[in-house]
């Protein structure tokens, strides 16, 4: 019965290693060419034949279910795909059956479940990817990277830790206490026992990605999972969900265990689920006021969130003053910002700074940002490979309501791109003072270039945001090694994860499966971190039966 324990034995313990080591290791390739000849033209045709039709989740009930989906492509049409809806008692009734012999099912089993849904997602990575893009307006490269390998990275991390946990646990121990003369002995079993079923609230954005950790992390606990998609962007985790309910039905498992919650923007579901006394876990990826709401409301309830934050950069100083500005330039054009890693807010001394091409004063630092994000994108198939599409309408609306903010050093302008909702950085320049402006996160592509007085002011600005405001990422550049040093307890105590000096093809946006915790759970941006064993471990308890030991 753990066939697939056995085969996948030696990628989860690969992943294990990975994730106690930290150092770089990915179970899927990011690079499309590692994959069999045919496997994107079979991806696009798979994406192709869902168009324009009800998808079908497989193994679905024989239960009455209304359609809904409304989800049109940032890059122009609409997708016409609908999927099959029924109402919060019924999902949670579902998954409730189903949990019974999921949680009763050995550890081993259900990670080489897990872990079987993993390798079948890898292998359906450029259909994935086409979901992605279409409902993300992620471009090409981006969708196959972030909404398959790294996502699937992001999953397999998540079941390692969890086995790692789980197998702290002995099955059956002989305890034995001396008593004088004699002795007590019992007989002791353990059975790890879920907390029952997960409801994972996917975002618009990052669908996959933000997902999986969540999505997996359940699974191998031994809960049932209900995925509540964004309404915006369903097919990448309805595909998603489909490929476990395969796997599970073939295993011999009811496929609720694993089961899609589809809604639509004017009748949500995700207050329903969170609240329903059967749903034991949430996890959640998107806005302060919703996750707001969970934590003031879902109390009775394990509660993972990820929310919004105001990402900064510290520029004191720099020898690498143009390729500084290169790699700002691109972490801030990368998906046109939406990225929850996405630099918002820079900080520069008002009296400029020294440079490895001599003193920059404030208004040409800003300048020298703003005219590589020109380079960047002055070849328009770079920049649309670079930019994607806006996913949401109202973000175009957010960078018309922030040009008032500030001075413009970089105006927003749209690509020459037929169909699709694009958007290039916006750059404003304001003061310190001005923190309605700058002290709030913006999402999209609109960044501010803030002056202050000092290094050791911008630094407790930084930090004084990530603390009350929350954020996920912070960069410092800094040819003081004194000065960084001083600086890195600052964010370590914020909660924020720092990146120092980048000047090369590695960007603050980007995170590392198996080697960056992504988000710290130390400040308002979030309170769990993607993947450690806090993320996991409170998923299962430890339920100890006892008896007297056999003569």
């Amino acid at each position: 019965m753990d066939d697939l324990f056995r085969a996948h034995a030696a990628l989860l313990d690969a992943a294990v290693a990975a994730a106690r080591d930290r150092g770089f290791w990915s179970a899927f390739p990011e690079n499309p060419k590692a994959y069999p000849e045919g496997a994107a033209a079979a991806g696009a045709a798979a994406f192709e034949a869902l168009v324009n039709r009800p998808f079908d989740l497989g193994g679905t009930a024989d239960v009455p279910a209304r359609q809904v989906g409304s989800e049109v492509s940032p890059f122009g049409p609409a997708l016409g795909i609908t999927y099959p809806a029924r109402p919060a008692d019924d999902l949670v009734d579902a998954a409730e059956r189903a949990l019974q012999a999921w949680a009763a099912a050995p550890v081993e089993r259900r990670v080489g479940i897990a872990l079987e849904i993993l390798v079948r997602l890898n292998r359906e990575s450029f259909l994935i990817a086409k979901a992605v893009e279409h409902t993300t307006g992620q471009a090409p490269a981006m969708a196959f990277q972030a909404g398959g390998p790294h996502a699937q990275d992001r999953g397999l991390e998540a079941v390692a830790y969890a086995y790692a946990e789980m197998s702290r646990v002995p099955g059956a121990v002989l305890w034995e206490k001396p008593m004088g003369r004699s002795s007590i002995r019992l007989d002791k079993d353990f059975h790890v026992v879920p907390r029952g079923v997960g409801l994972v609230i996917g975002c618009a954005t990052f669908p996959t990605w933000n997902s999986y950790p969540a999505l997996f992390a359940d699974l191998a606990t031994g809960n049932a999972v209900i995925v509540k998609p964004h309404p915006a962007a369903i097919l990448p985790l309805a595909v998603t969900v489909r490929i476990g309910r395969q796997v599970l039905a073939e295993q011999g498992f009811d496929p609720d265990v694993l089961q899609l919650a589809p809604d639509t923007a004017e009748a949500p579901l995700a207050k329903d689920l969170a609240t329903h006394r059967g749903v034991g876990i949430v996890d959640f990826t998107g806005s302060s006021a919703f996750g707001g709401w969970l934590r003031a409301n879902v109390r009775d309830k394990l509660v993972f969130t990820e929310e919004a934050g105001v990402n900064t950069i510290v520029i004191a100083s720099t020898d690498a003053f143009s390729a500084m500005c290169q790699n700002i330039a691109f972490s801030l054009s990368l998906y046109s910002g939406q990225m929850c890693t996405a630099p918002q807010t820079i900080f520069v001394p008002a009296s400029g700074i020294a440079t490895d091409e001599g003193h920059r004063s404030f208004g040409e630092v800003g300048s020298g940002i703003a005219s590589a994000i020109d380079v960047l994108l002055s070849d328009p198939a770079r920049a649309a490979a670079v930019l994607g599409a806006i996913q949401n309408p109202a973000t175009l609306a957010r960078i018309d309501a922030a040009r008032g903010l500030g001075r413009i050093v970089r105006d927003s302008a749209a690509l020459q791109v037929e169909g699709a909702r694009t958007a290039t950085p916006l750059l404003l320049a304001v003061a310190a003072e001005d923190e309605a402006a700058w002290l709030e996160e913006r999402f999209g592509p609109i960044a501010f270039v803030v002056a202050v007085q000092d290094a050791q002011d911008a630094v407790a600005r930084a930090t004084r945001a990530a603390r009350e405001k929350g954020a996920i990422t912070a960069a410092l550049y800094s040819t003081d090694a004194a000065e960084i040093e001083r600086a890195i307890p600052a964010y370590a105590r914020a909660g924020v994860a720092l990146s120092v000096n980048l000047t090369g093809g590695i960007y603050v946006n980007q995170s590392a499966a198996f080697s960056d915790y992504h988000v710290s759970g130390a400040n308002p941006a979030g309170n769990a971190c993607l993947t450690d064993a806090a993320f996991v471990a409170g998923r299962f308890r430890v339920v100890c039966v006892r008896r007297p030991a056999a003569a």
